[in-house]
């Protein structure tokens, strides 16, 4: 198929459905697959695939969302650096309405704090080129997807000798936190459905590890409903064969070893290290922090952000939202309180957040 109308095809997608009941009835438990991409979250949610599912297939969202996933003591440190003064915080637009502990950087700009909102980091570089009398400080947050374009912009930033430049580190690492997830014996995963632009990047060998190891089939997905669907069926087909092994269904975009350019510019700026994720906790080598050769770029190095005690919000299930183990209609505050007009955490937050999507998708 070469257009995307066939991936919507609705013949294509009830022949898929029937082959998933069908395939269903010689499994011997009840199977629970996870995807790790906050746009399959949104798909799955828009084209109504959860509803389809055979009653023994569980679908169950993880911490795919970057912006769900930062922890509040990230949030309470830009905030703090948006106080200061002759700082600039430069973000991606999501991160503004995220609660910190007291507050949040939408609150703090309508307070007077100088933060803008780039969908670029090269923007907040070309800011800091204009404002070389202020400190301006892009918020580093998200996967192996942007993460390559922040790097590309430090090493820039080095070249034309830029001072007035820094982030706040925040990035993170998708397998470590999915082998993370295959050991956790309160969810038991028996399938993963593998982020689609992740993969562009890291590439479909990058998973190979989670089948040999843990016994646990991946399927690296396209967005349509067509995609997700036959996606699902060829992670109950490897179930039943015993042949766990990675699938890549986004052959179209994804290749074996990935955009090997992007992945030399992350790493040539960037080394994994231990990283904090919201309602996970720290997770070894599941982030990103400066090389030595770059670390003049990190504003924790030039300023000490002391944030003090972090307060969470226990009535909040984000946490367990991310890790599976809930899904939003568990929540107290869901609909009553928490909605996107007042999110009380950032899966209500963000576009590609769980609660956003089964606030706009999935209410009952």
């Amino acid at each position: 198929m070469k257009y995307i109308e066939e991936y919507r095809k609705t013949d294509l997608q009830k022949n898929l459905v029937k082959k998933i009941h069908k395939i269903s009835k010689k499994l011997k438990k009840n199977i629970i697959l996870m995807e790790v991409c906050g746009t399959h979250t949104v798909s799955i949610g828009r084209f109504g695939i959860r509803s389809l599912m055979p009653e023994n297939i569980k679908l169950i969202s993880g911490p795919g969302c970057p912006v769900c996933v930062t922890p509040t003591s990230y949030i309470d440190k830009a905030i703090l650096l948006s106080k200061m003064k002759d700082v600039i915080l430069a973000t991606f637009g999501d991160m503004l309405r995220v609660p910190g502990s007291f507050s949040s950087l939408e609150k703090e700009k309508a307070n007077g704090s100088k933060i803008f909102v780039f969908y670029s980091p090269y923007d907040a570089l070309k800011l800091a080129e204009e404002n070389l009398d202020k400190i301006v400080v892009f918020l580093s947050i998200g996967f192996e997807t942007t993460t390559p374009l922040i790097a590309e912009t430090i090493k820039i930033a080095k070249e034309k000798n830029i001072k007035n430049f820094f982030i706040l580190c925040g990035s993170k690492l998708i397998p470590p936190i999915m082998e993370f997830l295959s050991q956790d014996k309160e969810i038991e995963i028996d399938g993963f459905i593998c982020p689609g632009h992740v993969s562009v990047i890291i590439g479909a060998n990058s998973y190979k590890f989670i089948p040999d190891k843990y016994k646990i089939p991946c399927v690296i997905s396209g967005f349509e409903p067509v995609d997700i669907l036959f996606s699902i069926y060829l992670i109950l087909k490897s179930l039943i064969n015993d042949r766990p092994k990675v699938i890549n269904e986004y052959k179209r975009v994804v290749r074996d070893n990935g955009n090997i350019i992007a992945q030399q510019v992350l790493y040539s700026v960037f080394e994994p290290s231990d990283s904090e994720w919201r309602g996970i906790g720290n997770v070894k080598n599941s982030g990103l922090r400066l090389r030595e050769e770059y670390k003049e770029f990190d504003i924790e190095e030039k300023i000490k952000i002391n944030i003090g005690e972090v307060k969470e919000k226990k009535s909040c299930f984000c946490g367990e939202i991310l890790k599976g183990k809930k899904i939003p209609f568990d929540c107290p505050l869901f609909e009553k309180i928490c909605n996107p007009s007042n999110p009380v955490g950032p899966c209500m937050v963000s576009f590609e957040g769980t609660c956003s999507t089964y606030y706009k998708y999935e209410r009952r």
